[in-house]
């Protein structure tokens, strides 16, 4: 019990809200029933890994004070019906199911078929005090409307905008709470619908993971994906620095370049030829930017968590890329 209570007083210290209701649930709840290492981590307020996915892909319960923020702000009462979007391994399931008490209902639907499973497995050892419901999206559609309503619905992954599946009734006062933007970082929104138009509060930028997992999955070098992290790097970077009119317009249309190129054209990789890379059009119209972009591409680098410098050999001192495609690292 001891690391939990000196992450509830360093919590508390960093000006985070820890209502006695989290407090007790925190403690209630032990971690590492949810997690097979990173006991530590998580008493020094970070992300811990529950799984990993066959494709590599880590999935992690978020850190400490992110849970507190966001119990915070879904302003919790006992008996509510609380859709969770996205499992978090039934951890924050688990934490909700304690706050609510015996009259509440908690509603997962997770988009994973192995997170499902996984977060299936795990809360099959926990004994809940109300209702923990752990549903497919397949399964949620074939609810009768009658188990569609909720108090609260709470998205724990990265979204560009409220999901197709996401068909429920809202009860007066609800509202949905989550990270909404771009990959690589989001907007924390309550959204509350009133007169048929959703209104929106905006509670400060956060960084989480994408809600479906299939958008980690894919290649960092589709036109697809570089194009929407080139705008979502840009729109960040637009934001901490001055940036010329004749770059401004240059990423604009190699943005929409890019999502105009034909979806059937070979995908390049850290294994593909010289060749290949330089007749790739992708690169090709990466590489017509390159010298615009230099100044902010290191920048862009960091953001989007891929290296495109080094890619083709070159003699040319002055030239932004030099070197092989041996560095093309995802």
């Amino acid at each position: 019990m001891k690391d939990i209570d000196e992450l509830i007083i360093r919590l508390g210290k960093n000006g985070f809200p820890v209502e006695n209701y989290l407090e007790k649930a925190f403690k209630t709840i032990k971690i590492e029933d949810f997690i097979k290492l990173g006991h530590d981590d998580f008493f020094q307020d970070n992300p811990v890994e529950f799984m990993k996915t066959s494709k590599g892909i880590r999935k992690n319960i978020s850190a400490p004070h992110m849970l507190a923020i966001l119990l915070h702000h879904l302003e919790i009462k006992k008996g509510q019906k609380i859709l969770l979007v996205g499992s978090k391994g039934g951890y924050l399931a688990a934490i909700l199911d304690q706050v609510l008490g015996e009259e509440g209902i908690v509603t997962i639907i997770e988009p994973h078929d192995e997170i499902l499973e996984h977060t299936r497995r795990t809360l099959e050892n926990y004994e809940s005090r109300g209702i923990i419901r752990v549903l497919s999206i397949i399964d949620f559609d074939f609810y009768e409307d009658s188990g569609k309503e909720f108090d609260r619905v709470l998205i724990t992954g990265a979204v560009r905008e409220i999901p197709d599946f996401l068909n429920y009734n809202s009860q007066e006062g609800s509202f949905i709470l989550g990270p909404f933007g771009g990959n690589i970082q989001q907007r924390l929104l309550k959204k509350e619908k009133q007169l048929g138009e959703w209104l929106d509060t905006d509670l400060g930028g956060v960084v989480f993971s994408p809600m479906d997992t299939r958008i980690s999955e894919r290649n960092p070098l589709d036109p697809i994906v570089l194009a929407e992290g080139l705008e979502d790097s840009f729109s960040l970077i637009s934001e901490i620095i001055e940036i010329d009119e004749e770059t401004f317009q240059g990423i604009e249309q190699l943005i929409q370049s890019l999502r105009e190129l034909p979806r059937d054209i070979p995908a390049i990789s850290e294994n593909s030829s010289d060749e290949e890379i330089m007749e790739n059009p992708v690169m090709d119209l990466m590489m017509s930017e390159m010298e615009r972009l230099a100044p902010i591409w290191p920048i862009i680098e960091h953001f989007m968590s891929i290296e495109l410098v080094d890619i083709f050999n070159s003699e040319n001192e002055n030239s932004f890329t030099g070197g092989g495609h041996e560095d093309l690292v995802p």
